[in-house]
């Protein structure tokens, strides 16, 4: 008989199920009052009158545990100085989507040299979480392949739709089940109004195909996810986090019932890709918030031990240590300087009355 099928797959490789790999790592009872505070605190920051601003801070991927581990300590003892007006959510970025070619995070690839093992990278991804938690920070990542959040979502705090997939049905279905707050990017043409069309649809009830916990296909069914927002992170027509850009996105999601609930990414098209600039538009949101836009409740800023970032594929040991080798990103002296300014900067915020 003519075969028909898998005519260009070269090798099917098994991979432990989602409760194998729990049972290895799993959350303590710690983690988990903690994961559920965290994400209750973002919920109020986004739909209550909350004053203090969601940061969502770190590294572009996270491709060097070690130096993902001294990031993590550095950025924990920063939070708990800024916690009574900031909350400091890490960015712990497992996955990477490619225009076309190239590294494809961690999870993908954890020996960064092509061989591809997914259950290495798996098992150190719920390392390195449950590492970020246990120094008393919640962890924020975006969600690409959708049988992922199996594996690691009771891990995570925040999550991301990015803007390559918030218009794909499949990522709508899959946050319409996570378990956590999640940002949905505008389109990498700018629409703000493809993100509003994906809180929606993840707001609803939807069955989609997926597996269980023993790895099995399922049909999964979800109530909705009630904890979807509009992240502006800019587009190929220029930045979008002008007061005119906050007020027509504000618009777009009354139009829609939803709240006017924003977070501002400071890197990719709203810094034109430039990380040194990502200060600058920070500050041009913290002076709209002296302004009384109330809007604004997060902002987020791509951060490493080092700026900047490195070619790679590289031989690894020539990778310089706290170097991004995806995105270029500010170097920890700046993020530390930056954040102690938000703080400072969101002092009337607390002391006007309510």
């Amino acid at each position: 008989m003519q075969k028909t099928s898998d005519l260009h797959v070269v090798e099917t490789r098994a991979l432990p199920s989602p409760r194998q790999l729990l049972a290895g790592a799993p959350t303590s009872e710690a983690q988990a009052d903690f994961i559920a505070r965290a994400r209750a605190e973002i919920h109020r920051l986004m739909f209550t009158g909350d004053r203090r601003l969601l940061l969502i801070v770190g590294p572009c991927s996270i491709h060097d545990v070690a130096a993902g581990r001294e990031y993590a300590q550095r950025l924990a003892a920063l939070a708990h100085d800024v916690a009574d007006r900031v909350l400091i959510v890490m960015r712990v970025y497992f996955e990477k989507p490619r225009t076309t070619v190239g590294w494809k995070g961690l999870i993908m690839d954890p020996h960064l040299d092509g061989t591809h093992d997914i259950a290495t990278g798996l098992r150190l991804a719920r390392a390195f979480l449950r590492d970020v938690l246990d120094l008393g920070l919640p962890t924020a990542t975006e969600f690409l392949d959708p049988i992922t959040p199996q594996y690691i979502a009771d891990l995570i705090c925040w999550s991301a739709i990015g803007a390559r997939t918030v218009e794909s049905q499949t990522h709508r279905q899959m946050a319409s089940g996570l378990s956590m707050p999640v940002g949905f990017k505008n389109g990498t043409d700018g629409s703000v109004q493809t993100a509003v069309n994906a809180i929606l649809a993840a707001a609803q009830p939807q069955t989609f195909l997926g597996i269980d916990l023993d790895g099995a296909a399922a049909a999964i069914v979800t109530q909705g996810n009630p904890d979807g927002h509009v992240v502006l992170r800019g587009g190929s027509a220029g930045a979008n986090c002008s007061p005119a850009h906050l007020a027509q996105t504000g618009a777009l999601l009354a139009k829609a019932g939803l709240p006017r609930a924003i977070l501002v990414d400071c890197s990719h098209g709203n810094s034109a890709k430039q990380p040194e600039r990502q200060p600058e538009v920070m500050r041009g949101l913290l002076a709209q918030i002296a302004a009384g836009d109330p809007s604004i409740m997060g902002a987020m800023l791509e951060s490493n031990l080092h700026a900047g970032s490195q070619p790679f594929p590289q031989p690894r040991e020539k990778l310089r240590y706290g170097v991004s080798i995806t995105d270029a990103c500010i170097d920890w002296p700046t993020t530390e300087a930056l954040v102690r300014e938000i703080h400072t900067a969101l002092t009337p915020r607390f002391a006007s009355p309510v």
